[in-house]
């Protein structure tokens, strides 16, 4: 599976509660059709918003479902669950969507493992007087709840799209880490101090001159504030915008499992050496 990592397996401070963001965005299906077979994930729980293509899920529990342009999946591994997630394309052949890590605090960590299917219709939309737009798949924005619930990082979870030209000032609560995630369209973010933008692919920049604007495929985090202000470029922006408290507690992380020590790590290895590691029938 060919996927752009915006950010995952680093320093994880700075975007706590959650771990990794992918992109996945392809129109070549033999880069994506291998998907992602039966693997383990214990300690997360991961979050798939699909925008075009659908992706075909299983797991330990029984589940299986699919979810398609603007449906969503909210999965919560707790002390274990072993799924797989395997995507089909459009009939243009196109994949686009995402999948965002959020960590579990340690006392959610062995939690029994559930599973959320959200469709498209079922997420509420709303639309501000300057036609900027947003769907609200988690939390609450502008008064309106979003239909995913229970989540350990209590996120705000939205896609936002600020049409051409147009400034936005968007309310962030001071308690939670921000960012922003840009998938089409370009603008420029500002807030308290000097947005950072992440690239996740190569460009000819050095790392000490983040570029004045944060285009296709950029990641901007923000500093703790009450709000972030957004100006669209030229084609409009449409970005993920992503909040959450953070956890402020040790992560011990190997691959698809997080931990909050190397002990509980090595164990959770060994369950799965033992064929112990499902402890949720």
């Amino acid at each position: 599976m060919h996927l752009r990592r915006a950010f995952g397996f680093g320093n994880t401070l700075d975007f706590d509660p959650f771990l990794l963001l992918d992109d996945f965005r392809n129109d070549v299906p033999e880069d994506y059709l291998a998907g992602f077979p039966w693997h383990p994930h214990r300690g997360i729980e991961t979050i798939t918003y699909v925008l075009a293509g659908t992706v075909e899920h299983g797991d330990s529990l029984g589940n299986r479902g699919a979810i398609a342009s603007g449906d969503v999946q909210w999965m919560t591994a707790g002390s274990g669950i072993i799924h797989q997630e395997m995507p089909k394309g459009d009939p243009a052949g196109r994949m686009h969507g995402f999948q965002l890590w959020a960590n579990l605090p340690a006392s959610l960590k062995m939690t029994s493992p559930r599973y959320q299917e959200v469709k498209s219709p079922d997420i509420p939309e709303v639309t501000d007087d300057d036609g900027t737009h947003v769907r609200i798949v988690c939390g609450t924005f502008w008064g309106t709840k979003g239909p995913v619930d229970g989540i350990a990082a209590d996120p705000i979870y939205l896609d936002v799209s600020v049409p051409p030209g147009k400034r936005k000032m968007l309310p962030v609560e001071t308690t939670r880490h921000a960012f922003a995630y840009v998938f089409a369209g370009s603008g420029k973010f500002c807030n308290a101090s000097d947005p950072l933008a992440v690239p996740t692919e190569p460009v000819s920049w050095a790392d000490t001159h983040p570029p004045a604007e944060a285009d296709n495929r950029s990641l901007v985090l923000f500093d703790r504030g009450d709000e972030l202000m957004v100006y669209a470029g030229d084609d409009g922006i449409r970005f993920l915008l992503v909040s959450g408290k953070p956890l402020e507690e040790p992560v011990a992380w190997y691959g698809p499992i997080v931990m909050n020590t190397q002990e509980q790590l090595r164990d959770a290895f060994r369950d799965l050496e033992k064929g112990t590691f499902l402890k949720s029938k």
